[in-house]
């Protein structure tokens, strides 16, 4: 990295530098899985789906990805149309839909973790493994405030 680049992520607050890391590292991911025609709002559902223990609610999925209905709606349409995922009425409420991923969508999902981890394992080369695991607490850290801030300012 040069001097100029340095001094430029130097200026960034820290927020900002979490956020464009972020974006960067998201961005290389969905390159990776552009041969399989998904982008982080394909992939990042059928993730959350292949690691629920069982078939998960609309509306819980929508909250997990932080989506608002509709948007969440016309992904689901798409990912099912594409035989990635199965919708049904959800067994304890009728009006509710119970997503549950499928083997094919499964099959996806393998291969969207092996790129996502073939992305992790390029972009730490070279980072010290004590630097990693700091870094890896750190983030678990601002995670678990930013939550517990989130459910704070909820409450009446």
């Amino acid at each position: 990295m040069t001097d100029q680049a340095d001094s430029i992520f130097a200026s960034k607050r820290l927020g900002t530098l979490i956020g464009l890391a972020a974006r960067q590292w998201r961005r290389a991911v969905d390159l990776r899985l552009q041969e399989f025609n998904l982008t982080e709002a394909t992939w990042l559902p059928l993730l959350r789906l292949a690691q629920a223990e069982g078939p998960m609610r609309q509306k819980d999925l929508a909250a997990i990805l932080t989506l608002d209905t509709s948007s969440m709606v016309r992904i689901l349409v798409n990912l099912e149309t594409a035989g990635l995922i199965a919708q049904r009425a959800d067994d304890g409420d009728r009006r509710a839909k119970a997503i549950e991923i499928t083997n094919a969508g499964r099959a996806l999902v393998r291969q969207v973790e092996t790129i996502s981890q073939d992305v992790e394992n390029e972009v730490l080369s070279g980072i010290h493994g004590d630097d990693i695991a700091a870094m890896r607490r750190v983030l678990e850290q601002v995670c678990r405030r930013l939550t517990m801030s989130s459910d704070q300012s909820r409450q009446p």
